[in-house]
């Protein structure tokens, strides 16, 4: 029998990772439709079904890793770039649009990716796994860009409204979630530090 310490590792050509490749791929082709056909309800509606199927490809890939070993270093890279970057693509495209204010989509897009980037500059003090505030951050995003996507105007009043509630609650998330992070990563900091006096501060 091979020992834990001796199973080789899972190869990068797996399902997870084809889904996390295939949803990179997603993005210029949603970006594309969203922005070449903005006044076409048609087409507002298939740029949000791309949007759908890469979301769902996120949800599926990462139970499918999980749950048949398939976890690998480029999962772990690119699996969360590939999610930041249809949605950046998504808030980006609505504000080119107008019909999303830029300021919202620059927060949004700074918290996404400086805390991405926290999370690499840290990693030497370990790591800081998403959290509850985190996910529920992610689906609310997620509901906020669908009903968003296939464009207010083309949809009754009340549609509008609950957009818009999506969407603020999606932005307090973004941000309240940020400086959680920001504390953890504090926290792992110091003690990290804590037990092991003798490295640089």
């Amino acid at each position: 029998m091979t020992t834990g310490a001796g199973a080789a590792k899972p190869s990068n050509w797996n399902v997870p990772n084809i889904l996390t490749g295939l949803r990179l791929v997603m993005v210029p082709l949603f970006g594309w439709v969203l922005l070449a056909f903005p006044t076409d309800p048609v087409m507002r509606w298939l740029s949000t079904a791309i949007f759908v199927i890469a979301i769902a490809t996120d949800a599926v890939d990462g139970k499918i890793a999980r749950k048949y070993n398939l976890v690998t270093d480029f999962g772990k890279l690119w699996d969360p770039i590939a999610d930041k970057a249809i949605t950046g693509m998504a808030f980006i495209g609505l504000s080119i649009l107008g019909e999303l204010p830029w300021w919202i989509t620059l927060i949004i897009l700074v918290r996404e990716w400086g805390i991405t980037a926290l999370r690499w500059a840290i990693i030497k003090y370990g790591v800081m796994a998403a959290n509850r505030g985190g996910k529920l951050k992610t689906v609310m995003q997620s509901v906020a860009i669908i009903m968003f996507l296939p464009g207010l105007a083309f949809l009754p009043v009340w549609w509008g409204w609950i957009a818009w509630a999506a969407m603020i609650v999606a932005f307090v998330l973004t941000v309240v979630t940020g400086l959680d992070y920001l504390r953890e990563a504090a926290k792992l900091r110091a003690r990290y530090l804590a037990e092991h006096p003798g490295e640089d501060r």
